[in-house]
């Protein structure tokens, strides 16, 4: 799968990326049932050089760094604010490849 397939509210079998750009981590915490973690946005770039945001949560944040070849399978893909985003969610896998 490409950065140009994805469309909003859809699963992601798989895609690879390298990182170009890593925020900073935050902290959240659930509203409704008071559990929280860390999250971070981050953006990568495909092997057409199409660009796509992506989210990591918790541990993902400290397996990836800028210029990190990453895999993410089982994800899925999100509108958040008019912005296409990523993210391996609760049951995909990121790996450091």
């Amino acid at each position: 799968m490409m950065a140009k397939d994805l469309k909003d509210k859809s699963k992601v079998d798989e895609l690879t990326v390298t990182i170009v750009e890593k925020g900073e981590p935050r902290e959240w915490t659930s509203k409704y049932s008071g559990s929280g973690g860390r999250v971070c946005d981050a953006e990568g770039e495909d092997e057409a050089g199409e660009k796509v945001s992506l989210t990591l949560w918790n541990d993902d944040i400290d397996k990836v760094q800028v210029d990190s070849k990453i895999r993410i399978t089982n994800g899925w893909a999100s509108s958040f604010k008019n912005k296409l985003q990523v993210s391996a969610g609760k049951y995909g896998k990121l790996e450091v490849l």
